[in-house]
């Protein structure tokens, strides 16, 4: 997680600032410290500051880098571009399509030298990508104007051009160029999809990189990638999900966005050293839904959303994988519909939600979830989604939370509500339990309930 928001052609470009008369050295050296401390770019340092004028700025990066400059006032994006680049690196990036003409997408961008955000949309939009200069400000209203997160994806359709999609088939066609490795990414992850797999594992064998799917609760075997190929598969998966591939030693967590037949996903990625090699683990998370998608019956329905609009625990339960985050997402889209300060705290954010304030962990600076629990508090949250609570210590933080008239939105490992009973009967469950004002038990894709407070507690009496 970067703590300042860099801009590589600012940075490239700031002593010719100076050279062209525009600042002096002592007011670029100012404009860096501000930028240092509030954890901007030197371009917002200089513009906050009125030393320059932003228009100034832009033109002058404009001359220097023959790069036109576009005004996003006069501009309204194609709305079928942006299945090319998905939100989330809109906004990391500060980038939004503008229009497509044959095989070339003209992006607007705030920092046209940043060539591995170039390079990572080119691999999701899978076409060259034509920059243009605009300001970061623009950028960012736009993309918060055009990219409605709450219009869900309900119905994702994946096109298979066979019945059987294997992704070997791309493995071995006779193809040594840059583009191989890539291709054979996305056949893998396609054919994840279409197979409706939502976590996979690249494990380190004799022969390669053995791809295995996890179905049902099974191992599968899909294939193996040759072992002459697995530094470059491993070296652009890791490149892809923002992890750094010259590190092999030490665990790493990282984000991995996708597309497959337009359609865009993301995936938790995890790097973990082994014996006999780096084993990479990919968690893949769908759009989140309607709510009255998953939960067909108006009554449940509002239950659920009865227990939202005041203080309590909603606990989400199931099987693993069985679509715990897919619902608590969808709940979160819901729920911002009522004007309250929703938080969220997470290893990862599987998706950008709009007007919800989505907090990821970051342990290499000591960002765990017990600091989360202490300071998130001072944030005066409305609702909470706390992700994976296990520790005891976690729950009794649950508990505070309610006291201190919180909604609170956690999920819980259970296979069947007689495994759900059996575990919440241990004595360092007895006051959370008693907390619970909402259950969400989800048996299967199609079988979901929903349990309130009174009927709860006969459950789990």
């Amino acid at each position: 997680m970067e703590t300042t928001i860099n801009n590589k052609t600012l940075e490239k470009l700031k002593y010719e600032l100076v050279r062209d008369g525009i600042v002096s050295y002592e007011t670029l050296e100012k404009a860096e410290e501000l930028a240092n401390v509030q954890k901007i770019n030197i371009g917002q340092a200089l513009i906050n500051s009125n030393i320059i004028p932003e228009d100034t700025l832009l033109k002058f990066l404009e001359s220097k880098l023959h790069i036109p400059y576009v005004n996003l006032e006069d501009y309204s994006p194609d709305p079928k571009c942006f299945s090319y680049v998905a939100f989330a690196d809109a906004r990391r990036y500060r980038i939004i399509p503008l229009f497509k003409i044959e095989d070339v997408l003209t992006v607007a961008m705030a920092d046209p030298l940043d060539l591995f955000a170039i390079d990572k949309i080119i691999e999701t939009a899978e076409c060259s990508i034509e920059p243009v200069i605009a300001s970061e400000a623009s950028i960012t209203k736009k993309i918060d104007e055009y990219y409605n997160v709450a219009d869900t994806v309900d119905d994702i359709t994946i096109v298979n051009s066979g019945e059987n999609f294997d992704w070997t088939d791309e493995l071995h066609k006779e193809d040594s160029g840059e583009e191989h490795i890539p291709r054979v990414i996305r056949a893998i992850l396609k054919q994840a999809i279409i197979e409706d797999i939502h976590e996979l594992n690249f494990e380190q064998v004799e022969e390669g990189l053995k791809v295995v799917f996890k179905q049902n609760g099974e191992i599968v075997d899909k294939g193996t990638i040759p072992s002459i190929l697995n530094p470059a598969f491993v070296a652009k998966l890791k490149t892809l999900s923002n992890l750094d591939p010259s590190v092999c030693e030490i665990p790493q967590l990282g984000k991995l966005c996708f597309k497959v037949d337009k359609a865009m996903f993301i995936a938790s990625i995890s790097s973990f050293p082994t014996i006999m090699g780096e084993r990479i683990s990919l968690k893949i998370y769908k759009p989140p839904s309607k709510l009255e998608k998953i939960v067909p019956d108006e009554k449940q329905r509002a239950l659920l959303m009865q227990a939202v609009e005041k203080p309590g625990i909603i606990l989400v339960c199931g099987s693993p994988l069985c679509g715990k985050t897919h619902i608590i997402y969808s709940l979160l889209v819901e729920t911002k519909e009522i004007k309250r300060n929703i938080m969220t705290i997470e290893s990862i954010a599987k998706y950008e939600l709009l007007h919800i304030n989505q907090c990821e962990l970051n342990e290499n600076i000591g960002f765990n979830m017990d600091k989360a629990l202490r300071f998130v508090e001072f944030q005066s949250p409305d609702v909470v989604y706390l992700e994976g609570i296990k520790t005891r210590e976690a729950f009794e933080f649950l508990s505070e939370l309610y006291y201190n008239d919180k909604t609170v939105i956690t999920e819980f490992m259970a296979n069947n509500m007689t495994d759900l009973r059996q575990k919440l009967a241990f004595e360092d469950f007895s006051a959370f339990k008693s907390l619970i004002s909402c259950l969400v038990f989800i048996n299967s894709r199609d079988s979901i309930e929903i349990y309130d407070k009174e009927t709860l507690q006969k459950y789990l009496a």
